[in-house]
């Protein structure tokens, strides 16, 4: 088994730390939508260039003197780019309209080369050298920064630095793997009867697990503007065959659609299985519509989707979906010593806790807080009306590097 563990941790730069890093993001976009154009082909997905080495072979010289991007960097943007237009020559064969992708946000995958983790900072490659931010941990779990990364145990995979422009700062994605490939087994510390799995869905990001993980949803983005590009282009045609042509269309994209967030909810369900997650929680979707007014349609469609797929997927695996009241996840601070409760607590993509401090990923401190208000809620039914000889239940959220129970300290994962 291929156990993995992620960490998100928001990086403390200087102007001029961001300014390199900005600049690098700069120059990785441009690496790979030259790969995409290079790749591409408007004529038949057979004309597509979708092996990896004969791109690099036929990129790699000419990118690294046009850019002053580290070797590494210029060979994760052209992996990147071949990806991406592998998927969508996946879903040209299946007769689904599709177009060169275009790669906009500013996001970088480092490896081990280019990319070195201490205790308290990170060293990055940039187009200015090496940059060594620093970040400041949360003080209330054992990350898995400290469990994974600085562990002979587990080894460095691999990065995404992806930029915030609310905050105007920059988070590192952190991804390690266990050396052996099998999980450790820790002491027997009084099984709980159930460990939650968090989820945030949002307009930033699709989804947010409570372990960490992020569903993007920039590519399911692209397409939803790219078929109602295509709608609109249509409409102005006002014909009989537009008009057939144009529900020809609607069926494609909503087979799209459909596929795409499948593919999300195995993911989800997996982490789920991986984590050892007896439960998966979401936030109460009913009046989503009023609460993320900001949200387009094809969003509140997707969330929707998402839960009545894992509503039927998850239990095939043993683990069940609950929902809980969404009041106040995105403004409370999810620190077990805080709780504090602020609409000035989050602004955009960026949460900081005016009471104590805390800065984190807002979705990722929402997916906390809907995993927590299920394992207290359970916790508190359960101690007020406790089977026979069941004793004191205890209910475990799944979070970075730890399991949070409902009496609100931490304990050490058995993950």
């Amino acid at each position: 088994m291929d156990v993995r563990r992620t960490a998100v941790v928001k990086l403390d730069h200087s102007d001029e730390q961001r300014d390199a890093l900005h600049r690098t993001a700069d120059q990785y976009l441009y690496c790979a939508n030259r790969t995409a154009d290079y790749c591409w082909s408007d004529t038949s997905y057979t004309e597509c260039k979708t092996n990896k080495r004969e791109v690099r072979d036929a990129l790699y010289a000419d990118l690294r003197e046009e850019t002053e991007l580290q070797a590494q960097l210029v060979q994760a943007a052209i992996k990147r780019a071949v990806e991406a237009v592998k998927a969508c020559v996946e879903r040209w064969k299946k007769g689904q309209r599709v177009s060169c992708p275009t790669f906009t946000a500013e996001t970088m995958d480092y490896d081990a080369r280019s990319a070195t983790f201490y205790r308290n900072k990170v060293s990055l490659a940039t187009v200015e050298g090496r940059v060594e931010p620093s970040f400041t941990l949360p003080a209330d779990s054992p990350t898995p920064y400290e469990r994974y990364v600085l562990s002979e145990d587990y080894e460095f995979r691999e990065s995404t630095v992806r930029y915030d422009a609310v905050g105007d700062e920059f988070y590192i994605h952190i991804s390690t793997r266990r050396r052996n490939g099998d999980d450790e087994v820790p002491a027997d510390t009084g099984h709980p009867d159930q460990t939650v799995l968090g989820i945030d869905l949002g307009v930033n990001s699709l989804a947010v697990s409570s372990t960490g993980t992020f569903w993007q949803g920039d590519d399911y983005d692209h397409w939803c503007r790219e078929f109602e590009k295509r709608r609109g282009e249509m409409q102005q045609r006002g014909t009989q065959a537009a008009h057939n042509a144009l529900l020809r269309l609607g069926k494609r994209e909503e087979a799209w659609r459909k596929q795409y967030i499948h593919k999300v909810a195995n993911e989800l369900v997996t982490e789920a299985v991986e984590h050892d997650c007896d439960v998966i929680v979401f936030e109460d979707l009913t009046d989503i519509r009023e609460r993320l007014p900001q949200a387009k349609w094809h969003h509140i469609w997707a969330f929707r989707r998402l839960f009545e797929y894992v509503s039927y997927k998850a239990p095939e695996q043993g683990v069940s979906v609950e929902q809980v009241a969404p009041n106040h996840t995105s403004q409370r601070c999810s620190r077990t010593d805080c709780g504090f409760t602020h609409e000035d607590n989050r602004h955009g993509e960026h949460f900081c806790c005016q009471k104590c401090g805390y800065e984190v990923n807002a979705d990722y401190n929402g997916a906390k807080n809907i995993g927590l208000r299920y394992a207290r809620k359970r916790t508190h039914r359960l101690r007020s009306s406790p089977k026979p000889g069941s004793g004191d239940a205890e209910v475990d959220l799944r979070i970075n590097g730890g399991t949070l129970n409902g009496e609100s300290h931490q304990q050490i994962a058995a993950d």
